[in-house]
């Protein structure tokens, strides 16, 4: 498969995964009596991931993330040559969603993206649960090494096939039922770009943690499970 089509599949990806999953907080986690709540962003989130498992991951590998896509890299699974495409893909789907997303929260009345933070992930006084920044420099730097190793482990030749999407698409669930109250969960620079855009404000400011932290994870997940427990057949 050519490069153009693998990075028309990642941006179609992520372009889902920011519009399922910052979409479910935007406009169904908090409405009166019908709302999803925080278990059901991360529901969201996870179904979303699992769902394009099964539609790109037999083209593009389904990274739809910047931090899985140099994890990868890290991990010897994916060549370092097409890492910025691949990353400059997801954003770009990342941005769209969020564009649509707002157009749509748009339509009702009194809506402020800025006011509402709208899926935006932060520290301090705009952590959910007002985590400073070192509790969630630390929380998205461990959660992303364990997701780029549950990525790695399940898509490795040894694992069970036609199964490697739940477990990662369960990953991401249980990602953000951890993480929701810490930093709005990012582990997906991607994610947070997107949505920190048209939020446009503090978001903005605070946006290098959620590049810096997912990045270090996956660097330190792909490395860990290519180091440890990698096989020589699969390396």
């Amino acid at each position: 498969m050519s490069l153009s089509k693998r990075c028309i599949a990642e941006l179609f990806g992520t372009f889902w995964l920011v519009l399922g999953g910052c979409g479910s907080a935007v406009l169904a986690a908090a409405v009166p009596e019908l709302g999803i709540g925080y278990a059901g962003v991360a529901l969201a989130f996870g179904l979303t991931l699992l769902t394009m498992c099964y539609a790109i991951g037999h083209i593009s590998g389904c990274h739809i993330n910047p931090a899985v896509t140099v994890g990868l890299v890290a991990g010897g699974r994916f060549p370092a040559r097409e890492l910025v495409p691949y990353v400059i893909a997801q954003v770009a789907g990342a941005i769209v969603a969020a564009a649509v997303l707002y157009l749509i929260a748009s339509g009702k009345a009194n809506f402020d993206a800025t006011a509402s933070g709208f899926a935006s992930n932060g520290y301090g006084e705009h952590s959910p649960g007002g985590y400073a920044l070192s509790s969630v420099l630390l929380c998205e730097i461990v959660l992303t090494a364990f997701f780029i190793f549950i990525i790695m482990g399940a898509t490795d030749r040894r694992a069970p096939d036609g199964l490697g999407g739940i477990a990662i698409g369960l990953a991401l669930t249980l990602i953000h039922l951890i993480s929701i109250p810490v930093s709005n969960t990012s582990v997906n620079p991607a994610r947070s770009t997107g949505v920190a855009l048209f939020q446009g404000d503090w978001a903005i400011h605070q946006l290098w943690l959620f590049w810096l932290a997912p990045v270090i994870g996956g660097l330190i997940g792909g490395l860990v499970y290519r180091t440890v427990l990698e096989s020589r057949q699969n390396s």
